[in-house]
């Protein structure tokens, strides 16, 4: 993945997050787990795409 597209889904990321905390009314908890989860998600695919965190697609939820 280039350095560009990278980026381009960073930004992508952030103005769904803003439209979402600005249009969307929710409570301010949903919101704060909303954002907690969305950043913890960005912060692990980004530790993937840098090659420090292996695959991830060993990982199972479920059965």
């Amino acid at each position: 993945m280039s350095l560009i597209s990278l980026v381009i889904v960073l930004i992508v990321v952030g103005v769904l997050l803003w439209l979402v905390n600005a249009y969307i009314p929710m409570d301010r908890k949903i919101k704060n787990i909303l954002n907690i989860v969305v950043l913890i998600v960005v912060v692990l695919w980004l530790l993937q795409v840098f090659g420090v965190l292996g695959s991830l697609d060993s990982i199972r939820i479920g059965r």
